[in-house]
Formats: C-alpha cells, structure tokens, sequence
C-alpha cells in the first residue's frame, strides 16, 4: 500500500509543478515588454530606493478619501486632510496606552480644557472612540509636554505639540472623519 500512494503523490507532485510551469510561461508571455528593463536615462547599476526609505510624512495610501484626519498607528503620526484629498498638515503625535482599532470613525465631541486620564491638564481634546471604557482622542497637555505614557495606566489620550493640538482643534469639528490605519 506504500508503493501505491508514494506514486500517487509523486503523480500530483508531477502535475503541481507542470500546472506551475504552464502558469509561470503564461504570466511572463503575457508581461510587456518593457517590464524590469531600466529607463534608457538611468544607468541599469543606478541604487534602488527601498520601500523602508519612504517619506515618514506621506500620506498612506488607503487611508480613506475627502476631508479627514488620519492616524497612523506604527508611524505614530497624524495628517489633516482637506479637500481634495491634499494634506493640509502632518506631525507627530505620542499614542496613548490603549489604541483604537484601524477603522474610521468621526469626530463625537471636543473639549476646550480638562484633566486627562492620565492626571495631565489638557486642551483642545478632540474625542472620537471608546475602548473598553477608555476614551480615545487627541489632545495637547497645557505645559506643552509629551512624555510616553505610563504603561500601568489605561490612557486613551494622544497627545500633540500645542500648535499642532490647536491645528486640530480649528480642523476637526464634531462629525469630522477620522481614518486609523495600522
């Protein structure tokens, strides 16, 4: 019985790599053909620039359409984008201990000044989720601070430089569409 089902698998194995194979000539018949030449202007040892290397500050591309804030979570920064899709602004921000999921959500409410959850005074604090009770929103501390956050505590404030919290402020109103991505 093992002679048997070893020359069934080398059978499917024969026919797995033939398909490929077939597929394989189908996809390189069907490529144009300027594909993987270099431009006639470049010289073909020209240094590629690796995806890595790629503007911090541009706008991800699926990062939603119209007027809009983005959050990029790994990046830790923010854009606000105004019509036609050109952002208006980008900077830094400092994630709270407890992130939102990727998602889009919208601006529910907006605070002039309060304490953080973190204990801080804040201003212009701009609300747009809830996780597990914890508040997710953008604000600015009032001394101008952005220490990481302490990761005993469960806070959902991301903070801004002051200027940046005010640029918010006068951007995103109630209603405001705010785009998360990873």
């Amino acid at each position: 019985m093992a002679r048997s089902s070893s020359g069934i698998v080398a059978g499917l194995t024969a026919a797995a790599l033939a398909a490929v194979g077939f597929l394989a000539y189908q996809a390189s018949a069907s490529a144009p053909a300027s594909l993987g030449k270099p431009k006639q202007d470049a010289p073909s040892t020209a240094p590629r620039t690796p995806k890595a290397n790629a503007d911090p500050k541009a706008l991800p591309a699926a990062s939603g359409k119209g007027t809009r804030v983005v959050y990029a979570l790994k990046a830790d920064r923010v854009w606000l984008v105004g019509k036609g899709g050109k952002a208006k602004r980008t900077f830094e921000v400092t994630p709270s201990t407890v992130d939102p999921a990727p998602g889009e959500y919208s601006v529910t409410t907006r605070s002039g000044k309060v304490v953080g959850s973190d204990g801080v005074p804040v201003e212009h604090v701009v609300r747009f989720t809830n996780v597990d009770g914890v508040s997710i929103g953008f604000s600015a501390a009032v001394d101008g601070s952005t220490p990481p956050p302490d990761p005993a505590k469960r806070t959902g404030g991301i903070r801004e430089a002051r200027a940046d919290g005010l640029a918010m402020w006068q951007f995103a109103t109630v209603g405001t569409k705010i785009v998360v991505v990873p």
